[in-house]
């Protein structure tokens, strides 16, 4: 004899759940691979951001401090020689560049969340040369 079904309502006489020893290694693997996920996904945007970051060249003359305003605010300056430059913050935005020695670094300006969001190639040349 078929029955024919309620619509809209479900009823479970029975219900047992049990977790043994399998259900928590089984658990256990399932946060381990949310885990990779999401450390996968922030190193795939922090790539991306890096690759964003405008690579440029800036040349300077020993003695000639120079000034320089980014497009976007910046939390952080990483100085790769800081022997060859250094940089003077004026505003959340704005930095003077000032050479110290002849040669070349780069500048890493990072945001409030620890992304690059500029790549500056720095080269500091002297007074006379081209």
């Amino acid at each position: 004899m078929l029955a024919s079904p309620a619509i809209g309502r479900l009823t479970i006489k029975h219900l047992k759940i049990e977790f043994d020893h399998d259900g928590e290694i089984a658990m256990a693997a399932a946060a381990l691979r949310m885990r990779t996920c999401i450390i996968a996904l922030v190193l795939l945007l922090t790539t991306i951001s890096v690759a964003c970051a405008a690579d440029q060249t800036i040349t300077l003359r020993l003695g000639a401090p120079t000034a320089l305003a980014l497009e976007r605010t910046f939390k952080t300056v990483l100085i790769g020689d800081p022997n060859i430059v250094d940089v003077h913050t004026l505003a959340n935005r704005r930095i003077t560049l000032e050479p110290l020695n002849l040669g070349a670094t780069n500048l890493i300006f990072v945001d409030d969340r620890s992304i690059a969001i500029t790549n500056l190639r720095i080269v500091v040349l002297g007074p006379g040369d081209i």
